[in-house]
């Protein structure tokens, strides 16, 4: 008798707890979970309940908005957009999302727009001269490097504008930004296509544009940089190595020979961060396995994996230590001339 007393109260008690009006907090997570999962009409319904209850709350109103982007209902998402844009704690993340929308759209006119309000208020922030600069570059507008290069001056740590940067040298006549460019991203992003790609372009680079002529300076009379004019005169010191051909262990040599050059002769005019962890590695036995890692798959994919089974020792030493750091570029090294 007494259990069918209480299961009523069981029941009112249950039904009472489905009834309590969520917080928006608890909604934005339940949303952001359908997000995730790719339902987004469950998400956008989810999250239009929360801001009735937080209509400011923009964190909630940006993935409304990225919602619908990634939904493809871009009408909807141009609507969230414009509101967006507008509010004065608008961040960069909110700027890139309307770049997305606008992009998808192909209202480039709107987004050139967008992008030089958002970088007038967040003029140091690399992942807005990365994205204004690619839209640029699909209209091939070759502007695009100077945003690039803008934001690898002002925020060297971003890993995207060394990536389009080094993309667009690669095609230019120039020698050495191709490489260092391309190289500071893959230690930044080495995972995923672009740090694969990234690799086999760097291969090509020393191939096809470093060595190619057997005097690296030949042409380079009017190079502005003296960083890069230092660079290629230590390389070009190494271009004998070169003469039966490049393969990982021709490259491992001459690179081995060029850090000890420049820190004979030029660190202390251009500290440089990528040179410091090259003779870091030199110090520590593992510069062979970091070119192997760098050139080898991309080589020869054969003689890399043979290597990596023959040298297991330091192949695991190098993948340790890879793992325990984080490489970022410092402020302070930029070395590109003012007027280029």
């Amino acid at each position: 008798m007494k259990r069918l007393i209480l299961l009523p109260f069981a029941l009112l008690i249950t039904l009472a707890s489905i009834a309590q009006p969520e917080d928006p907090k608890s909604l934005h997570e339940t949303a952001k979970t359908f997000m995730r999962t790719g339902d987004f009409d469950n998400a956008i319904l989810v999250f239009n309940r929360a801001l009735q209850l937080d209509p400011k709350n923009l964190e909630i109103q940006k993935d409304l908005v990225m919602t619908y982007y990634l939904k493809r209902d871009y009408v909807k998402a141009l609507e969230g957009v414009e509101v967006l844009v507008e509010r004065d704690d608008a961040d960069v993340v909110t700027y890139q999302i309307a770049g997305n929308v606008y992009k998808a759209l192909e209202e480039v006119k709107d987004a050139e727009k967008m992008y030089k309000k958002a970088l007038k208020k967040y003029p140091r922030s690399g992942p807005l001269y990365s994205e204004y600069g690619e839209l640029l570059w699909a209209k091939k507008d070759y502007s695009a490097i100077e945003f690039w290069e803008k934001g690898i001056e002002v925020d060297p740590a971003y890993s995207g504008n060394y990536y389009n940067a080094s993309s667009y040298y690669f095609f230019t006549k120039d020698k050495a930004w191709s490489l260092i460019y391309g190289e500071i991203f893959i230690n930044m992003e080495s995972l995923g296509e672009r740090g694969a790609a990234m690799k086999q372009l760097l291969l090509q680079g020393y191939k096809e544009k470093l060595f190619l002529d057997p005097d690296l300076m030949k042409g380079e009379e009017k190079n502005k940089s003296e960083f890069a004019k230092a660079y290629l005169r230590a390389m070009n010191k190494q271009s004998s190595l070169v003469n039966k051909g490049i393969s990982t262990e021709v490259l491992t040599m001459v690179r081995t020979r060029f850090i000890l050059d420049w820190f004979a002769t030029n660190a202390s005019k251009f500290p440089f961060k990528l040179f410091d962890y090259h003779r870091q590695l030199l110090q520590e036995g593992m510069f062979d396995a970091y070119n192997q890692w760098l050139f080898g798959a991309s080589d020869n994919l054969a003689a890399y994996d043979n290597w990596t089974k023959t040298h297991t020792q330091e192949y695991e030493a190098f993948n340790t230590f890879q793992r325990s750091r984080v490489f970022r570029m410092p402020p302070g090294q930029y070395y590109q001339p003012k007027e280029r």
